[in-house]
C-alpha cells in the first residue's frame, strides 16, 4: 500500500517521470551500497534482534510520512529524503530476513519455505495495491501510510513470540573487513552463484523498473487513474502469487536453473507486449504472466543461492542477493525515469523487455543443473 501511495503522491505533486525515478533510486540505493554491512550483522548477531530493530525503524518511518501527509505539511523534498531513510533500513533488513528463513526450517524444506515466503509477499502485492488505489482515491495517500505503520506492530509482536531452535549458533566476532572479503570471495568464486546473481542484477536493473513508470501508464496511456494503478499492480502480484505457489509444491532444486532461464525470458516477452498495449484489459492480462515469470526467476534464484551457501556465511551471500535484487533497482529506476523523459514510458519498457529476453537466453546457454549440483 505504501509503495503505491508514495508513487501516486510523487506523481500528484510533480507530474514528473524523472522524479518517480529519483525517488525509486534513493529508496533502494542504500541496499546496493550497504547490504554487505547488513549481511555481516546478520552473520554475527542474532537475526531476530536485528530484525526487531529494523522493523521498529520501519514503523517510525511510516508514521512520520503519514503524519506529514495527513497534516498537509508534506513537501516534495520530504519524499526523496524519507525514501533514502527507508533504503538505509532496508539494507539491514533484507539480507537478515532472507537469511533467517533457513534457521526456521530444515534444509529439505527450504524450497517450499522460500516459495511460501514469496507467496505471502505476493499475496500482499495483490491485496495492498488494490486497497491502496481505493483508499488514495477516496481519502488520500496519508491513510495508506498510517495503515502501513500500524501493520509493523503485528510484525514486531510476531518476532517477539517466535521460539527459535536452540541449535542455531552465532559466529564469533571477527574483523569486519575480513568478514566481508570472505563472503565476496565465495560469491565471486562459485560460478553458479555468480551467474545466478548476474542475471538477477540484469533483470532488476532493466525489467523491474517498469514499476516506477506504472503511474504514467495508468494516467497518460491507459487513462484509469489511481484505482487503475492499484489494479495494474495487483495483476502483477496475482501472477507472482500463482508462480510462488507453483514453486511451493516442488521438492528439491532439480530443474530450478531452467525455471530461472524461463522466468527471465518470459518476463521480458510480457514487458515487450505490455509496452505496446493501449487497452486496460489487455494490460491487466499481460501483467499476470509477467508477475508469474518474474517471481519464478527470482524465487528460484533465491532458493538455489541459499542452497549453495554455507550456513556460517549465508547472511553475507544473501546480502549479495539483496544487492542484485534490490540494490540494482535504484539504478534501474533512475535510468528508467531518465529514459522515459527522453523516449517515453512505452519505448523504455519495450527496450528493457528486450534486454531481459537476451539475458534469459544467454543464461540458458551457460548454466546447467549439473553445474549447480556439482557446486553444491
Amino acid at each position: 500500500m505504501q509503495t503505491v501511495a508514495q508513487q501516486w503522491l510523487v506523481y500528484r505533486l510533480t507530474g514528473s517521470a524523472a522524479m518517480l525515478g529519483i525517488v525509486g533510486f534513493l529508496g533502494q540505493l542504500p541496499v546496493l551500497l550497504l547490504a554487505p554491512v547488513g549481511g555481516m550483522l546478520a552473520d554475527q548477531f542474532q537475526k531476530r534482534s536485528v530484525l526487531l530493530a529494523a522493523q521498529s525503524l520501519f514503523a517510525a518511518h511510516a508514521f512520520t510520512i503519514a503524519l506529514l501527509t495527513l497534516t498537509g505539511l508534506i513537501k516534495v523534498w520530504h519524499i526523496p529524503v524519507l525514501a533514502l531513510i527507508f533504503g538505509l533500513i532496508s539494507a539491514i533488513d533484507i539480507p537478515t530476513r532472507q537469511s533467517f528463513v533457513p534457521e526456521l526450517v530444515p534444509k529439505s524444506l527450504l524450497v517450499n519455505a522460500i516459495a511460501l515466503n514469496s507467496a505471502m509477499f505476493n499475496m500482499a502485492r495483490i491485496v495492498g495495491p488494490a486497497v491502496a488505489g481505493v483508499v488514495v482515491a477516496w481519502i488520500g495517500e496519508g491513510w495508506c501510510f498510517l495503515i502501513n505503520g500500524v501493520s509493523y506492530l503485528a510484525i514486531i509482536l510476531s518476532l517477539l513470540m517466535m521460539e527459535l531452535p536452540k541449535s542455531v549458533e552465532r559466529n564469533a566476532p571477527s574483523s569486519p573487513i575480513s568478514h566481508l572479503i570472505e563472503g565476496a570471495r565465495f560469491v565471486v568464486g562459485t560460478a553458479p552463484v555468480r551467474r545466478i546473481l548476474a542475471l538477477l542484477g540484469l533483470i532488476s536493473l532493466t525489467g523491474m523498473s517498469y514499476v516506477v513508470l506504472m503511474p504514467i501508464f495508468a494516467d497518460r496511456i491507459l487513462h484509469v487513474g489511481p484505482k487503475g494503478l492499484g489494479m495494474l499492480m495487483a495483476a502483477s502480484g496475482t501472477g507472482a502469487f500463482i508462480g510462488a505457489l507453483s514453486l511451493a509444491m516442488r521438492k528439491g532444486v532439480a530443474g530450478l536453473d531452467k525455471r530461472i532461464a524461463f522466468g527471465a525470458t518470459g518476463f521480458g516477452i510480457c514487458l515487450l507486449l505490455f509496452s505496446h498495449s493501449r487497452s486496460f484489459a489487455l494490460s491487466i492480462a499481460l501483467l499476470v504472466p509477467a508477475g508469474f515469470c518474474m517471481i519464478t526467476q527470482m524465487a528460484s534464484s533465491n532458493t538455489l543461492v541459499q542452497f549453495l551457501s554455507p550456513d556460517q556465511m549465508r547472511g553475507r551471500v544473501m546480502a549479495a542477493y539483496a544487492m542484485m535484487f534490490m540494490g540494482m533497482a535504484p539504478l534501474g529506476s533512475l535510468l528508467a525515469g531518465t529514459m522515459a523523459h527522453m523516449l517515453g514510458a512505452p519505448r523504455t519498457v519495450a527496450l528493457n523487455g528486450l534486454i531481459c529476453i537476451v539475458g534469459g537466453l544467454a543464461f540458458a546457454m551457460r548454466l546447467s543443473y549439473k553445474g549447480v549440483r556439482h557446486a553444491a
